[in-house]
């Protein structure tokens, strides 16, 4: 594992082995990352994100070895509950919306609404994930309400955006 000095973690985090963080990282508490993830500069992990193993973070947008990128750099933010599935690709610039789900083996390559499933390359929008991390049984848009048989978390779409209620 490697930890760049400049990079500002919180507490309860748990990092796997081979892991690398960059210096301009933010990660929030209680954040999971697997073995074999490296968080590059410009990835802020906001509160119990988890990063499945061997999945990638990348910052710049188009790559080459030959040509200093550093102040291209794109920030990636990945909000509060997301999961990002065992060899997932996020490619820089996205945010991932909080409580958001990417399936294994994704290629994120646009921005994640809250609560969203997305699987596949190029990754894809399938349907929406619970709070607890269980598929809710909702079209992709329209409107509809959902009540979470794990928790009693109560949950409304209106047309793209799915919320979560207060309690």
């Amino acid at each position: 594992m490697h930890v760049s000095g400049g990079a500002r973690i919180g507490p309860s985090c748990s990092l796997g082995q081979n892991v690398y963080i960059g210096n301009r990282v933010l990660i929030g508490r209680n954040v999971k990352i697997q073995n074999n993830v490296s968080v590059y500069d410009n990835v802020t992990l906001e509160d119990d994100v988890f990063c499945g193993p061997s999945m990638v973070f990348t910052n710049v947008y188009n790559p080459r070895s030959e040509v200093v990128r550093k102040d291209e750099y794109r920030d990636t933010v990945v909000r509060c509950g997301a999961t990002i599935g065992a060899n997932a690709t996020i490619i820089c610039g996205v945010e991932i919306g909080r409580h958001a789900f990417i399936a294994a083996g994704a290629v994120v390559r646009e921005d994640v609404p809250p609560f969203a499933l997305v699987a596949g390359v190029p990754g894809r929008q399938i349907g929406w994930m619970s709070r607890f991390g269980e598929r809710i049984e909702l079209p992709l848009q329209g409107t509809g309400e959902f009540t979470c048989p794990r928790t009693g978390d109560r949950y409304r779409l209106d047309g793209e955006l799915l919320e979560l209620l207060p309690a």
